[in-house]
């Protein structure tokens, strides 16, 4: 019987569904172990052969696992809000849910095509009514808390109006808006309901606010600022603009502190690590105050270096700062508003990327020095942005190289701030320089200089010290169809609450997926959805990071309609153990994650700090893209007329990228070349070899490229099991590499090899149950040790190498040993499922399947060495090796040595001299 992956896969992939083999249950005594992918956005393409490589990787660690007695959960959704669903529906009418549903089973089926263990019981979808309630619910639950900076962490938003009727704002520490009001409990009494509720919202973790966004007029809704590349959207290349709008936004600012410190806590890949410290950004300095005394206002600055406050000649505000309008004369107006103007078609990113251009406004006004009492001008420039600190910032030309070619460039004053080797020794703490010429701070150190300027800035009423973030808080709102809505209604101008009974709160029809025509998001085309037939509801949906920062939890418990999910099983699973994703994720799903994980645990619904333990990048698998060449005319245009790689040299040529999937060992079949398109019809082709050889270069893996290879494709051709090997093969799992689909006929005949193991030359079963020799055992336990070791370190592609050589050894030996090939194929099946489970079955284990087998057990006798295969030298010229017992002291050697009948060949017989032993390494005779 041959090996036949078609009939074998399928196979065990309906027992596996039929049998439900990979539900898991809390139910048992097992240790627990939670095995976690990045769900996928289920995209109309389907996965090619770079989009399982994680899954792969999991899928092998939760199969060992579950051999090493773990109870393993490892399930699998789909984030199935998103914008390219909602896209489509906009430009053919069909409701978003039906080509998402689509899209899900093409994913489904590409899935149980390779073989993975999920639990698929637990399956979830973000955009299902059952999982988006509870994504609601959490809004409200943050909606309803605020962060106490005395208990370091969030309260019920009720604690802190109770606080207000007995004792007003006295003694709260909050992290909150800036423009808090002070009041006592008799003032707060007098308050009316709207001003009370208008309170509170400045404190709730999810608020309203105007915030500066990402405005697409053309998808009518924000973008992140991911979403936005050179100025333009991501998806289309409409035109963005930054424009001020009433904005939900959740204060992750509030969690900064934490957020950092459990970065010392998880097992994470180093580098995202680094991106997340940096992206929160916290740094320690003051905040220093500039009078302006005609508009009776301040402008704040927060700046890491108030050393150098002396050398400040101007002050420079974002295009969007709240004061620029009033600060801005009647001479400077125009030129201001057209900057601004101007700066507004900017993204955010963008802005900060541009450090060589140099642009900005004056705005004609003038604020004092808050030490000095000098007037410095006050400026706006796109450098600056609002929500980053205060949305402005002193100006050092003498000690900031972007501030000085600002004043360089429009003729503002450089003051010098000291005698710059000393500035620079004084602001090194393991020097003795001190400050010249520098106003109070002359002669003292840097730490003795901001020392003594914050005090002098906090007895003037113009700075304190203070500990700044670079993170903003997120923007939880989309102007979208296609998400979550809100459970929010609107009473008086003020947000309330639905109660938690009338959630979920549903999507509602609608007649387009478009803004309505006064630009209401699509939520206002809704025929009368209202609340309470009378309150207009939250027309944004939330963003896409909505429902991906929670859905672990419901995996755990996903039929739960009374809690996201039940104490029993948070308890039991906790939190997931390893959680493998793409690092494209550091600043978005997985610091939002992180931030609403905290969020839960500090109101009493767990007690994990952080959710993911350990986590690993997946590397991606670049395409192999391949190129022919077409030949151009005397005028440079293309004839239909392609030379092949090694001939093009020849000719004037231009490459032409061609489909990967009709190349084979880079060889063009130019039948299928002339079939796939109309003006390749009569193509003709310069050969070599009587072939066309194709020109080859890795790129990423796109249609655009030619070079996306379907992972069914390979399946139906070399077996979900070759896919799986293949893939790991090919490199280590967290770094690039390049998808070469030469090399999978490898894979596949080793799989054949492993096959024939277990059958004789006629391919019929052949099994012994002989006692394995020592060099069986040998093999067998140096590849349980090795593949343990290999899983456990996560270096998947060396086992796929020791397989192979294992393999080839038993070959060798002729190994057809029970005791040998049932351990063999236990240690191979997470790798090779399907063929394990099928040779598991010829081996008489009619009961159950492979998939919970133990693990054998390494013993190491196994590996010692009895025997040692002796180079043998006559007079240091090696002759020969000989094999012997490593127990053998020196008579013995040598008695055995001289006895040999090849030795005293080699002799010649010529008298002994002497004979040198080293144990384990060599024998020199001396003649």
């Amino acid at each position: 019987m041959e090996y036949n992956h078609k009939s074998i896969e399928k196979k065990w992939q309906a027992f596996w569904a039929d049998n439900a083999t990979f539900k898991t249950s809390e139910s048992t005594e097992k240790p627990k172990y939670y095995v976690l992918d990045m769900f996928p956005y289920p995209s109309g393409a389907g996965l090619h052969v770079g989009h399982p490589l994680g899954y792969i990787a999991s899928d092998i660690f939760s199969r060992f696992k579950r051999a090493k007695g773990f109870n393993v959960l490892h399930p699998m959704g789909y984030d199935s809000f998103g914008l390219p669903a909602e896209q489509y529906a906009i430009q053919t009418g069909q409701h978003p849910s039906i080509t998402t549903e689509a899209n899900i089973n093409r994913y489904r089926e590409q899935m149980d095509n390779i073989g993975f263990s999920y639990d698929w019981s637990r399956e979830i979808r973000t955009s299902e009514p059952d999982y988006y309630k509870w994504t609601q619910w959490i809004f409200m639950q943050a909606f309803d808390a605020w962060y106490d900076k005395k208990e370091n962490r969030a309260v019920a938003i009720e604690q802190l109006a109770a606080h207000f009727e007995k004792a007003g704002s006295q003694g709260i520490e909050a992290e909150c808006d800036e423009d808090i009001l002070i009041f006592t409990a008799e003032e707060w009494k007098t308050f009316s309901v709207e001003e009370q509720q208008r309170e509170l919202l400045k404190y709730r973790l999810a608020y309203l606010k105007e915030s500066t966004v990402n405005w697409c007029a053309a998808l009518g809704t924000v973008l992140a600022n991911d979403e936005v590349i050179n100025g333009v959207s991501e998806r289309g290349g409409f035109p963005v603009e930054q424009k001020k709008m009433m904005q939900w936004s959740m204060r992750i600012t509030a969690y900064a502190d934490r957020l950092l410190q459990g970065l010392d806590t998880i097992d994470w890949p180093e580098p995202l690590i680094e991106m997340q410290r940096n992206w929160i950004g916290k740094s320690t300095g003051a905040l220093v105050k500039f009078p302006i005394p005609q508009l009776d206002s301040v402008i704040e600055v927060f700046t890491t270096r108030v050393d150098t406050i002396f050398g400040v000649s101007f002050v420079v505000l974002a295009p969007e700062h709240e004061l620029v309008s009033s600060l801005t004369t009647d001479a400077c107006r125009d030129q201001v508003e057209s900057y601004i103007e101007k700066t507004a078609k900017k993204s955010e990113l963008d802005r900060m990327a541009d450090t060589k251009t140099v642009s900005g406004a004056f705005t004609g006004s003038y604020a004092k020095h808050p030490i000095t009492g000098e007037d410095v001008q006050i400026w706006i420039a796109d450098y600056v942005l609002a929500g980053y600190g205060t949305g402005a910032v002193m100006a050092v030309p003498s000690g900031d190289q972007r501030d000085y070619v600002f004043a360089k460039h429009f003729g503002l004053p450089i003051v010098a701030i000291s005698d710059t080797q000393e500035i620079e020794e004084a602001a090194d703490p393991n020097k003795d320089g001190r400050y010249i010429n520098s106003g109070f701070i002359n002669g003292m150190t840097y730490n003795e200089a901001t020392e003594a300027l914050i005090a002098k800035l906090s007895e003037l009423g113009l700075g304190k010290a203070k500990v700044n973030f670079r993170m903003r808080d997120a923007i939880f709102g989309r102007q979208r169809y296609w998400g979550e809505p809100v459970p929010v209604f609107f009473k008086d101008g003020l947000p309330y609450l639905i109660k938690e009974d009338e959630l979920p709160l549903l999507l509602p029809e609608v007649d387009k997926y478009l803004p309505t025509e006064s630009g209401e998001p699509p939520l206002g085309r809704a025929q009368g959805w209202k609340y309470q037939d009378k309150y207009e509801y939250e027309l944004s949906t939330m963003p896409g990071w909505a429902g991906s920062s929670w859905y672990w939890f419901r995996y755990m418990d996903p039929q739960n309609r009374e809690d996201f999910a039940s104490k029993k099983a948070i308890d039991y699973w906790k939190s997931v153990d390893l959680y493998i994703g793409g690092s494209e994720h550091a600043t978005g799903h997985l610091l939002y994650s992180r931030f609403w994980n905290k969020i839960l645990k500090d109101l009493g619904y767990h007690n994990e700090e952080e959710p993911f333990k350990k986590l690993i990048n997946q590397g991606m698998i670049q395409g192999r893209s391949s190129f022919v060449y077409r030949i151009l005319d005397d005028e440079g245009k293309g004839t239909n007329t392609f030379v092949s790689l090694g001939l093009k040299g020849k000719y004037n040529t231009i490459p032409l990228h061609v489909d990967v999937n009709i190349v084979h060992h880079d060889v063009l079949n130019t039948d299928k070349f002339k079939a796939s398109r109309p003006d390749y019809q009569n193509a003709e082709f310069i050969l070599e070899d009587g072939k066309y050889i194709c020109g080859t270069e890795v790129e990423k893996m796109s249609k655009s490229k030619f070079n996306v290879v379907n992972p069914d494709d390979i399946i139906a051709q070399f077996g979900a099991d070759t896919l799986r090997l293949y893939e790991m093969f090919l490199g280590p799992l967290e770094q690039a590499k390049p998808w070469n689909t030469n090399g999978i006929e490898g894979v596949y005949k080793f799989l054949r090899k492993v096959w024939r193991l277990f059958h004789d030359g006629d391919g019929n079963l052949s099994i012994s149950d002989e006692t394995p020799t020592k060099a069986e055992y040998k093999a067998l336990h140096r590849i349980i040790k090795k593949v343990e070791e290999d899983i456990e370190r996560f270096s998947f592609n060396t086992s796929v190498s020791a397989f192979m050589i294992c393999v080839n050894e038993l070959t060798d030996l002729k190994c057809n040993k029970r005791a040998i090939l049932q351990d063999l194929i236990i240690v191979l099946s997470s790798y090779a499922p399907h063929i394990a489970e099928e040779l598991w079955l010829l081996l008489g284990n009619s009961a159950g399947t492979i998939s919970f087998a133990d693990y054998p057990v390494f013993k190491p006798e196994y590996l010692v060495e009895s025997e040692f295969a002796y180079p043998v030298s006559i007079n240091g010229k090696m002759k020969m090796n000989l094999s012997l017992a490593l127990d053998l002291d020196q008579k013995a050697v040598q008695d055995i040595v001289l006895s040999n009948v090849d030795v005293q060949r080699f002799m010649d017989g010529k008298a002994l001299k002497k004979l040198i032993f080293v144990k384990g390494k060599i024998i020199n005779i001396v003649v």
